[in-house]
Protein backbone atom coordinates (compact mmCIF):
# COMPACT_ATOMS: atom_id res chain seq x y z
CA UNK A 1 0.00 0.00 0.00
CA UNK A 2 1.45 3.15 -1.14
CA UNK A 3 2.02 5.97 2.25
CA UNK A 4 2.95 8.82 0.23
CA UNK A 5 0.69 11.88 -0.12
CA UNK A 6 -0.28 13.75 -3.15
CA UNK A 7 -2.62 16.74 -3.37
CA UNK A 8 -2.72 17.67 -6.38
CA UNK A 9 -0.82 16.43 -9.72
CA UNK A 10 0.61 19.46 -11.54
CA UNK A 11 3.76 18.01 -13.32
CA UNK A 12 6.43 15.89 -12.72
CA UNK A 13 8.94 18.62 -11.81
CA UNK A 14 6.17 18.92 -8.84
CA UNK A 15 7.13 14.98 -7.56
CA UNK A 16 9.24 13.71 -5.55
CA UNK A 17 11.54 10.91 -6.59
CA UNK A 18 10.34 8.49 -4.25
CA UNK A 19 6.34 9.73 -5.16
CA UNK A 20 7.18 8.72 -8.64
CA UNK A 21 8.38 5.31 -7.72
CA UNK A 22 5.88 4.61 -5.36
CA UNK A 23 2.87 5.47 -8.00
CA UNK A 24 4.74 3.01 -9.89
CA UNK A 25 5.53 0.38 -7.60
CA UNK A 26 1.35 0.48 -6.83
CA UNK A 27 0.58 0.32 -10.19
CA UNK A 28 2.50 -2.99 -10.85
CA UNK A 29 1.16 -4.42 -7.33
CA UNK A 30 -2.59 -3.66 -8.64
CA UNK A 31 -1.83 -4.85 -11.98
CA UNK A 32 -0.57 -8.15 -10.19
CA UNK A 33 -3.68 -8.40 -8.29
CA UNK A 34 -3.46 -6.01 -5.36
CA UNK A 35 -6.76 -4.70 -4.34
CA UNK A 36 -7.32 -0.79 -5.32
CA UNK A 37 -9.16 1.08 -2.02
CA UNK A 38 -12.52 1.78 -1.69
CA UNK A 39 -12.81 5.59 -2.91
CA UNK A 40 -16.69 5.38 -2.75
CA UNK A 41 -17.31 8.67 -0.67
CA UNK A 42 -15.25 10.61 -3.37
CA UNK A 43 -16.34 12.74 -6.71
CA UNK A 44 -14.64 13.41 -9.20
CA UNK A 45 -15.13 15.73 -12.43
CA UNK A 46 -13.54 15.18 -16.18
CA UNK A 47 -12.98 18.60 -17.01
CA UNK A 48 -11.66 18.01 -20.75
CA UNK A 49 -11.38 21.17 -22.98
CA UNK A 50 -9.67 18.77 -25.56
CA UNK A 51 -10.38 15.14 -27.42
CA UNK A 52 -8.94 12.60 -25.53
CA UNK A 53 -9.86 8.55 -25.87
CA UNK A 54 -7.08 6.74 -23.76
CA UNK A 55 -6.72 9.30 -21.06
CA UNK A 56 -10.24 10.13 -20.46
CA UNK A 57 -11.12 6.84 -20.56
CA UNK A 58 -8.05 5.47 -18.16
CA UNK A 59 -8.73 7.52 -16.01
CA UNK A 60 -12.95 6.79 -15.66
CA UNK A 61 -12.53 2.95 -15.64
CA UNK A 62 -9.73 3.78 -12.62
CA UNK A 63 -12.54 5.91 -11.09
CA UNK A 64 -14.64 3.17 -11.74
CA UNK A 65 -12.71 0.84 -10.33
CA UNK A 66 -11.94 2.83 -6.69
CA UNK A 67 -15.34 2.47 -6.43
CA UNK A 68 -15.76 6.92 -6.80
CA UNK A 69 -18.38 8.59 -8.72
CA UNK A 70 -16.93 10.06 -11.99
CA UNK A 71 -18.61 13.31 -13.55
CA UNK A 72 -18.42 14.44 -17.40
CA UNK A 73 -17.99 17.65 -17.49
CA UNK A 74 -19.01 19.53 -20.71
CA UNK A 75 -17.35 22.62 -20.59
CA UNK A 76 -19.60 23.80 -23.53
CA UNK A 77 -22.73 23.65 -21.60
CA UNK A 78 -21.24 24.89 -18.34
CA UNK A 79 -21.12 28.29 -17.29
CA UNK A 80 -17.38 28.74 -18.07
CA UNK A 81 -19.14 29.34 -21.96
CA UNK A 82 -20.73 32.41 -19.90
CA UNK A 83 -17.21 34.11 -19.29
CA UNK A 84 -16.83 32.69 -15.69
CA UNK A 85 -13.51 32.59 -14.35
CA UNK A 86 -12.18 28.99 -14.08
CA UNK A 87 -10.98 28.99 -10.22
CA UNK A 88 -14.38 29.87 -9.32
CA UNK A 89 -15.80 27.11 -11.77
CA UNK A 90 -13.61 24.99 -9.53
CA UNK A 91 -14.47 26.20 -6.42
CA UNK A 92 -18.23 26.15 -6.96
CA UNK A 93 -17.21 22.59 -7.46
CA UNK A 94 -15.61 22.14 -4.28
CA UNK A 95 -19.09 23.76 -2.95
CA UNK A 96 -21.01 21.15 -4.53
CA UNK A 97 -18.71 18.06 -3.44
CA UNK A 98 -16.25 17.38 -5.37
CA UNK A 99 -13.18 15.79 -4.24
CA UNK A 100 -11.03 16.19 -7.62
CA UNK A 101 -10.84 18.08 -11.59
CA UNK A 102 -8.79 15.90 -13.90
CA UNK A 103 -8.06 18.79 -16.36
CA UNK A 104 -7.04 18.58 -20.15
CA UNK A 105 -6.61 22.03 -21.60
CA UNK A 106 -4.54 23.84 -24.35
CA UNK A 107 -4.04 26.79 -22.03
CA UNK A 108 -0.12 26.72 -20.68
CA UNK A 109 0.02 26.80 -16.93
CA UNK A 110 -3.86 26.99 -15.93
CA UNK A 111 -3.64 24.11 -13.70
CA UNK A 112 -0.65 25.21 -11.30
CA UNK A 113 -2.00 29.03 -11.55
CA UNK A 114 -5.90 27.81 -9.72
CA UNK A 115 -3.43 26.11 -7.10
CA UNK A 116 -1.31 28.94 -6.33
CA UNK A 117 -4.21 31.51 -6.45
CA UNK A 118 -6.06 29.10 -4.04
CA UNK A 119 -2.13 29.43 -1.67
CA UNK A 120 -1.62 33.72 -2.47
CA UNK A 121 -5.22 34.93 -1.25
CA UNK A 122 -8.61 33.28 -2.75
CA UNK A 123 -9.13 30.05 -0.91
CA UNK A 124 -11.46 27.14 -2.20
CA UNK A 125 -14.53 26.31 -0.35
CA UNK A 126 -12.94 23.02 0.89
CA UNK A 127 -9.88 20.64 -0.36
CA UNK A 128 -9.81 19.79 -4.17
CA UNK A 129 -7.43 18.35 -5.83
CA UNK A 130 -6.57 18.98 -9.75
CA UNK A 131 -5.29 16.60 -11.37
CA UNK A 132 -3.18 17.63 -14.96
CA UNK A 133 -4.26 14.68 -17.79
CA UNK A 134 -2.42 17.15 -20.25
CA UNK A 135 -1.93 20.63 -20.52
CA UNK A 136 -0.79 22.54 -23.44
CA UNK A 137 2.37 21.34 -25.17
CA UNK A 138 4.50 21.59 -22.14
CA UNK A 139 3.63 18.87 -19.48
CA UNK A 140 1.39 15.48 -19.27
CA UNK A 141 2.53 13.90 -16.29
CA UNK A 142 -0.02 10.73 -16.05
CA UNK A 143 1.36 9.91 -19.70
CA UNK A 144 5.12 10.02 -18.50
CA UNK A 145 4.29 8.10 -15.30
CA UNK A 146 2.39 4.82 -17.16
CA UNK A 147 5.20 4.77 -19.65
CA UNK A 148 7.52 5.10 -16.65
CA UNK A 149 5.66 2.00 -15.49
CA UNK A 150 6.04 0.04 -18.90
CA UNK A 151 9.49 0.54 -18.96
CA UNK A 152 10.06 -0.32 -15.65
CA UNK A 153 8.08 -4.02 -15.87
CA UNK A 154 10.00 -4.61 -19.35
CA UNK A 155 13.31 -3.76 -17.83
CA UNK A 156 13.03 -3.54 -13.92
CA UNK A 157 16.23 -1.30 -13.89
CA UNK A 158 16.19 2.11 -15.90
CA UNK A 159 19.76 3.30 -15.15
CA UNK A 160 22.01 3.22 -18.30
CA UNK A 161 19.13 2.20 -20.97
CA UNK A 162 19.48 4.18 -23.90
CA UNK A 163 15.92 5.73 -25.42
CA UNK A 164 15.10 7.46 -28.51
CA UNK A 165 12.58 9.63 -29.00
CA UNK A 166 11.48 10.39 -32.85
CA UNK A 167 9.26 12.62 -34.40
CA UNK A 168 7.00 15.99 -33.46
CA UNK A 169 9.26 16.77 -30.30
CA UNK A 170 8.24 20.57 -30.78
CA UNK A 171 4.85 20.59 -29.92
CA UNK A 172 4.87 17.58 -27.63
CA UNK A 173 3.97 17.67 -24.12
CA UNK A 174 4.49 13.85 -23.52
CA UNK A 175 8.24 14.05 -24.47
CA UNK A 176 8.87 16.47 -21.79
CA UNK A 177 7.30 15.06 -19.16
CA UNK A 178 9.04 11.76 -20.05
CA UNK A 179 12.13 13.27 -20.11
CA UNK A 180 12.04 15.24 -17.06
CA UNK A 181 11.30 12.09 -15.33
CA UNK A 182 13.68 9.37 -17.13
CA UNK A 183 16.33 11.23 -16.53
CA UNK A 184 15.84 10.91 -12.95
CA UNK A 185 16.56 7.32 -13.37
CA UNK A 186 19.50 7.34 -15.66
CA UNK A 187 18.18 7.31 -19.19
CA UNK A 188 19.73 8.47 -21.89
CA UNK A 189 17.90 10.24 -23.94
CA UNK A 190 18.07 10.93 -27.77
CA UNK A 191 15.95 13.23 -29.59
CA UNK A 192 15.48 12.56 -33.24
CA UNK A 193 13.45 15.20 -35.68
CA UNK A 194 13.86 17.45 -38.49
CA UNK A 195 14.54 20.05 -38.23
CA UNK A 196 10.89 21.76 -38.04
CA UNK A 197 9.91 19.34 -35.13
CA UNK A 198 13.22 20.13 -33.10
CA UNK A 199 13.23 22.11 -29.98
CA UNK A 200 16.58 22.49 -29.09
CA UNK A 201 15.56 24.47 -25.60
CA UNK A 202 14.59 21.16 -23.60
CA UNK A 203 18.06 19.94 -22.19
CA UNK A 204 19.32 16.89 -21.04
CA UNK A 205 19.08 14.82 -24.39
CA UNK A 206 21.65 14.42 -27.31
CA UNK A 207 20.01 16.03 -30.48
CA UNK A 208 20.05 14.12 -33.83
CA UNK A 209 18.46 14.56 -37.38
CA UNK A 210 19.85 11.02 -38.59
CA UNK A 211 18.10 8.17 -37.38
CA UNK A 212 20.01 4.84 -38.04
CA UNK A 213 22.88 6.87 -35.74
CA UNK A 214 20.71 7.81 -33.45
CA UNK A 215 19.31 3.63 -33.44
CA UNK A 216 22.42 2.15 -32.16
CA UNK A 217 22.54 0.13 -29.25
CA UNK A 218 18.76 1.94 -28.51
CA UNK A 219 16.65 -0.22 -26.21
CA UNK A 220 13.06 2.07 -26.06
CA UNK A 221 12.64 3.83 -29.50
CA UNK A 222 9.87 6.02 -28.75
CA UNK A 223 7.44 7.55 -31.55
CA UNK A 224 5.55 10.73 -31.50
CA UNK A 225 2.78 11.72 -33.41
CA UNK A 226 2.57 14.41 -35.60
CA UNK A 227 0.37 17.10 -33.99
CA UNK A 228 -1.69 18.13 -37.03
CA UNK A 229 -4.21 20.22 -34.97
CA UNK A 230 -1.43 22.66 -33.06
CA UNK A 231 1.30 22.85 -36.39
CA UNK A 232 0.43 26.13 -38.66
CA UNK A 233 1.82 25.62 -42.20
CA UNK A 234 2.14 22.43 -44.71
CA UNK A 235 3.64 19.41 -43.36
CA UNK A 236 5.94 17.92 -45.55
CA UNK A 237 4.85 13.92 -45.09
CA UNK A 238 6.34 12.61 -48.01
CA UNK A 239 9.88 13.66 -46.39
CA UNK A 240 8.78 12.54 -43.09
CA UNK A 241 7.51 9.37 -43.75
CA UNK A 242 10.81 8.98 -46.03
CA UNK A 243 13.51 9.92 -43.17
CA UNK A 244 11.91 8.85 -40.06
CA UNK A 245 9.31 6.39 -40.32
CA UNK A 246 9.65 3.48 -38.07
CA UNK A 247 9.07 0.37 -40.17
CA UNK A 248 10.01 -3.33 -39.00
CA UNK A 249 13.59 -3.53 -41.02
CA UNK A 250 14.54 -0.41 -38.92
CA UNK A 251 13.56 -0.53 -35.48
CA UNK A 252 16.23 -2.13 -33.77
CA UNK A 253 16.33 -5.75 -32.92
CA UNK A 254 16.26 -5.58 -28.79
CA UNK A 255 14.58 -2.59 -28.77
CA UNK A 256 10.98 -2.35 -27.49
CA UNK A 257 8.56 0.56 -29.25
CA UNK A 258 6.47 2.77 -27.54
CA UNK A 259 3.97 5.65 -28.66
CA UNK A 260 1.71 7.30 -26.47
CA UNK A 261 -1.28 7.45 -29.05
CA UNK A 262 -2.68 7.98 -31.00
CA UNK A 263 -0.77 7.15 -34.17
CA UNK A 264 -1.05 8.32 -37.51
CA UNK A 265 -0.53 5.00 -39.11
CA UNK A 266 1.70 4.75 -42.37
CA UNK A 267 3.26 8.08 -41.11
CA UNK A 268 5.24 7.55 -37.68
CA UNK A 269 5.17 3.57 -37.80
CA UNK A 270 4.36 1.01 -40.60
CA UNK A 271 0.63 -0.75 -40.23
CA UNK A 272 2.79 -3.81 -40.17
CA UNK A 273 5.07 -3.01 -37.46
CA UNK A 274 1.98 -2.18 -34.89
CA UNK A 275 -0.05 -5.29 -36.10
CA UNK A 276 2.98 -7.39 -35.50
CA UNK A 277 3.91 -8.82 -32.07
CA UNK A 278 6.61 -5.93 -31.55
CA UNK A 279 3.63 -3.25 -31.75
CA UNK A 280 1.84 -4.85 -28.67
CA UNK A 281 3.96 -2.79 -26.18
CA UNK A 282 2.03 0.58 -27.50
CA UNK A 283 -1.21 -1.65 -26.55
CA UNK A 284 0.60 -2.35 -23.04
CA UNK A 285 0.92 1.66 -22.37
CA UNK A 286 -3.07 1.88 -22.66
CA UNK A 287 -3.79 -1.06 -20.31
CA UNK A 288 -1.07 -0.05 -17.97
CA UNK A 289 -2.47 3.53 -17.70
CA UNK A 290 -5.28 2.08 -15.87
CA UNK A 291 -3.08 1.06 -13.20
CA UNK A 292 -1.05 3.89 -13.16
CA UNK A 293 -4.17 6.30 -12.57
CA UNK A 294 -5.66 4.29 -10.13
CA UNK A 295 -2.31 4.82 -8.17
CA UNK A 296 -2.36 8.42 -8.59
CA UNK A 297 -5.77 8.71 -7.49
CA UNK A 298 -5.84 6.61 -4.39
CA UNK A 299 -2.58 8.55 -3.43
CA UNK A 300 -4.33 11.93 -3.53
CA UNK A 301 -7.54 10.31 -1.99
CA UNK A 302 -5.60 8.93 0.73
CA UNK A 303 -4.08 12.87 1.72
CA UNK A 304 -7.78 14.02 2.02
CA UNK A 305 -8.34 11.71 4.53
CA UNK A 306 -5.34 12.44 6.14
CA UNK A 307 -2.97 9.28 5.04
CA UNK A 308 -5.80 6.85 6.22
CA UNK A 309 -7.06 4.04 3.89
CA UNK A 310 -9.95 6.02 1.84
Amino acid sequence: MCSAKLENLIDIKSLSTEEISAIADRALEIKCGAKPLSCKEKHAAMIFFENSTRTYFSFEMALNKLGASVYNFETSKSSLSKGEDFFDTVNNLAAIGFDACIIRTSEEGLIKRTIEENQNGRKFFKKIALINAGEGSSAHPTQALLDFVTIKEKFSDLNGLNLVIVGDIRHSRVVKSNIELLNRFGVKIKCVAPKYFMDETIENVEWCDNMDEAFENADIVMALRIQKERIQGIIEFEDYIKNYQITEENLPKNAILMHPGPVNRDIEVTSGLLDSKRGETILTQAHNGVFTRIAILEMIFQSQNGGANV
